[in-house]
């Protein structure tokens, strides 16, 4: 099994925290007022466009972040796109990550940003298998061949760790984005977003599926994050951006439907019956008891700690694990407390 651990060099030449590393002056800051009075926040993703930015869309499209003085740009990833260099050297505003561990592994290789929320409370990576030779529990894997992301082997490792399953009785191989390893028979499991509706139906409705959360591994995911510059002077701009994103969500839930139409209309290339049908599957990540109890987007200090530890054991940090305090803050949450709550 291939050794999964970043350096410091690694991660900034891959993060283009290079640029930061280097001298290059950053442009931290949200955007001047355009000529509606409007400040301009950029939002950089880490990956395409999905259904996990319905909230924004929805946002965008009903005037919330106008509502907050706000104009929201969303800029796509990408496999050529480096998301975090770009928020690090402060091209863009925010940044939402497709999974928390990537913050940590930021930070510990000392590029200076910090998560302030989390859209997903539970991750939806999943491991996928059929009837067959089904993976219903972490036990079952002993002795079977697990295809995964290249990505996603320190996730697989953890989960092993986790539940007291040495290494060395499962096979792990790479896979792409397709699940034909399953498909084949050449892997028993491969795994991918419970949400990704279009890349799942070939496997049939009788698939069965593991989520990486319920194996006691148990990440956020669309996580928003910013400098720490940018947390310090632009507070209040952050605030307005997670108080009417929580507004979008909130009209997700309410108008599923209309919010998926909003959806393909600013991204035509996603197929409208697919995340018709996915948009269940998402809600149920984005709205769960966290959040019926602290509003949209909460986090705790507690799971990130616990994700640090576990990342530490496995020695993916290059040098000392960063502190909890580094990797995330609950300002912008505090500040926007009651304004979540009463959309959730």
């Amino acid at each position: 099994m291939p050794n999964t651990k970043i350096t410091k060099r690694q991660f900034l030449r891959y993060s283009g925290g290079a640029a930061m590393a280097a001298g290059v002056p950053a442009m931290v800051g949200v955007g001047a007022a355009n000529a509606a009075g409007l400040k301009t926040v950029e939002m950089q993703l880490g990956w395409l466009a999905s259904n996990g930015l319905l909230g924004e869309v929805v946002a965008q499209a009903k005037g919330f972040y106008e509502a907050e003085g706000l104009e929201l740009k969303i800029t796509p990833g990408g496999p050529n796109v480096d998301g975090v260099g770009s928020v690090a050297a402060g091209r863009a505003e925010v940044g939402q990550i497709s999974s928390s561990p990537s913050v940590m592994l930021a930070r510990a290789a000392g590029i200076p940003i910090k998560a302030f929320a989390a859209g997903y409370q539970k991750h939806p990576f999943t491991y996928f298998s059929l009837p067959g030779d089904p993976i219903r529990t972490p036990q079952d894997m002993i002795g079977k061949t697990i295809a995964t992301q290249p990505t996603a082997h320190i996730l697989l490792k953890a989960l092993l760790a986790a539940n007291d399953i040495p290494e060395d009785q499962v096979e792990i191989v790479n896979m792409g984005s397709d699940m034909n390893q399953l498909m084949t028979g050449q892997a028993s499991a491969v795994t991918g977003w419970l949400t990704n509706v279009a890349a799942v139906d070939v496997l049939g409705e009788d698939r069965v599926d593991l989520m990486l959360w319920d194996t006691g591994i148990q990440l956020y995911a669309t996580v928003y994050y910013a400098t720490d510059e940018t947390i310090a002077e632009e507070a209040e701009s952050l605030a307005g951006f997670t108080r009417a994103t929580a507004r979008g969500w909130h009209y997700v839930r309410e108008n599923p439907e209309e919010a998926v139409d909003l959806l393909v209309v600013a991204y035509p290339n996603m197929d409208r019956e697919a995340e018709l049908r996915a948009v269940e599957k998402v809600l149920e990540f984005v709205f769960t008891d966290a959040t019926a109890e602290s509003g949209w987007g909460t986090m705790n200090r507690e799971n990130w700690e616990t994700q640090i530890a576990a990342y530490a054991d496995l020695g993916q940090f290059d040098g000392d694990a960063p502190a909890v305090n580094e990797v995330m803050t609950l300002e912008i949450l505090e500040m926007t407390a009651d304004a979540r709550r009463e959309v959730s």
